[in-house]
């Protein structure tokens, strides 16, 4: 039986996130996650990449943050602030030239802060793929997914899209695949190396791996809990 092998949140969408033993998961998707953001002058979030709603400030990537009781802490190296004090907003414009500021999502906010559907998945025979076939570095902490899945075949997440599936207390509907960008190249989320990972991603799989899901059913996700994927059609 496949099984959840790796929880991953990010208190601060583009900061390095925290791994996790166990995770509340509600409708918005792990309670949590990427519930602030750095944003510029303009409003746009700070990212590795270019876009409709990024700007490139790779100095936030060299950043994490971790929850802690009720509050999320941000730091880097031996410093520490805590989001909501004005030094840490001052500490990044500093270290990106310009003004940023931590916002939490709004509330009402008519789209959330994650880059689109709230829960993403890969599979480990996915990763692994990647290493042997493509000869990168597939540390999955470089997808910037949630949750790491125990699978025997390589892309068969990609195979659940429009169906549902449970992992621990938890029902979740995969949506989409996920396209890559730039960032899975950059050191990040605790990858201190720079890699050569979405070139030939691109070149053999049109530069998607791991897939999106939306929150069905919420619960709690533990580490090493099952996952019951959609059952497969018999052919014939």
């Amino acid at each position: 039986m496949a099984r959840v092998t790796a929880i991953r949140r990010y208190p601060v969408k583009a900061m390095e996130g925290e791994s996790l033993a166990s995770v509340a998961v509600d409708r918005r998707g792990l309670v949590g996650d990427r519930g602030l953001a750095v944003l510029d002058a303009d409003g746009m979030f700070a990212a590795g990449k270019r876009g409709s709603r990024w700007m490139p400030h790779e100095e936030v990537l060299a950043y994490a943050a971790r929850t802690v009781d009720d509050a999320v802490v941000v730091s880097r190296g031996d410093r520490a602030w805590s989001a909501g004090d004005p030094a840490l907003d001052a500490e990044l414009s500093a270290a990106a030239g310009e003004p940023l500021r931590v916002v939490a999502e709004p509330a009402d906010a008519e789209r959330p802060f994650f880059d689109s559907s709230p829960v993403s998945v890969v599979g480990t025979a996915t990763l692994d793929w990647c290493r042997t076939e493509l000869g990168v570095d597939a540390d999955p902490r470089r997808l910037r997914v949630n949750l790491v899945i125990e699978t025997d075949e390589p892309f068969v997440e990609e195979t659940w899209i429009g169906s549902a599936l449970v992992a621990g207390a938890v029902r979740l509907r995969a949506t989409k695949r996920n396209a890559r960008c730039r960032v899975i190249d950059l050191a990040q989320n605790g990858v201190t190396e720079t890699a050569r990972f979405l070139k030939p991603l691109g070149e053999r799989r049109d530069a998607c791996v791991a897939v999106y899901c939306e929150v069905v059913e919420p619960g709690e996700i533990r580490l090493g809990d099952p996952v019951l994927p959609p059952r497969r059609r018999a052919r014939g």
